[in-house]
């Protein structure tokens, strides 16, 4: 039985998912399905019990797995405690480069011990938020750690860099992927991106907050001359969508 695709909302739902409140926060478990089967997670490390059940985000990772090649670079925008950045480390390779962005204190925490937990080599991190320019914002926790997201009336001060920046600035190597998901800073993020994306045009893994962002992020992709395909149903429109962005040819 796939617990992840049983509401948390019904009865069923919260009896099957009483025993992963035993599971000490601590704890250092193996995730139990998909490609990074085997590899080690701090079960507290995130709000989603499915990172190390394996049933995160499960139709996107798996086309993630199917389109991210050997050898590539990958961006990880939003990196959360790294379960993207771990599995884009395991699909690259020792050749492949990933880069690792994410500004929230705890969460970097998580994502660097999951690194040394599981002796990896091969990616980045750097502690900065994408967004259109480079400089400082105020960025809020959220009610927990998946939620955190640009704010002005957060309580934490971070860094801001923009992708063009980066990248046109020789102080990263052009992405062929990028996963995206930074909690309504989409727009943002690919407006300080469109020199990469026009030039270099990575495949995008894109999460949006909110049909307004949604439509925005739609258009600055279309606009540069991505094709779209939607992973989700026109019912989540409201709340959040995913979508691979792929160039033509």
């Amino acid at each position: 039985m796939k617990i992840a695709g049983i509401s948390k909302d019904t009865l069923l739902g919260r009896i099957l998912r009483l025993p992963l409140k035993l599971v000490p926060g601590s704890a250092r478990v193996p995730i139990l399905r998909g490609r990074l089967r085997g590899t080690k997670w701090i079960a507290g490390s995130s709000a989603n019990n499915g990172c190390w059940l394996g049933s995160y985000e499960y139709e996107q990772r798996l086309a993630f797995e199917k389109l991210v090649p050997e050898n590539a670079t990958v961006y990880d925008v939003g990196a959360h405690a790294g379960f993207y950045t771990l599995l884009s480390s395991l699909l690259v390779g020792p050749r492949g480069r990933v880069i690792a962005f994410e500004p929230l204190p705890r969460n970097l925490h998580f994502l660097r011990e999951h690194l040394r937990l599981n002796h990896v080599t091969n990616v980045e991190v750097i502690e900065t938020a994408l967004a259109e320019r480079a400089g400082e914002v105020n960025f809020a926790e959220g009610v927990n750690s998946f939620n955190a997201r640009i704010a002005t009336d957060g309580g934490i001060r971070v860094k801001t860099a923009a992708l063009d920046e980066l990248v046109g600035g020789g102080r990263l190597p052009a992405p062929d992927y990028i996963k995206m998901d930074i909690e309504g800073a989409e727009t943002l993020a690919l407006k300080g991106a469109g020199h990469t994306l026009k030039k270099y045009h990575p495949t995008i893994f894109l999460t949006t907050h909110g049909p307004d962002i949604h439509e925005e992020c739609v258009d600055i992709l279309k606009e540069a001359g991505y094709e779209l395909v939607f992973l989700d149903s026109e019912g989540k429109k409201g709340i959040s969508r995913k979508i691979v962005a792929r160039f033509p040819g």
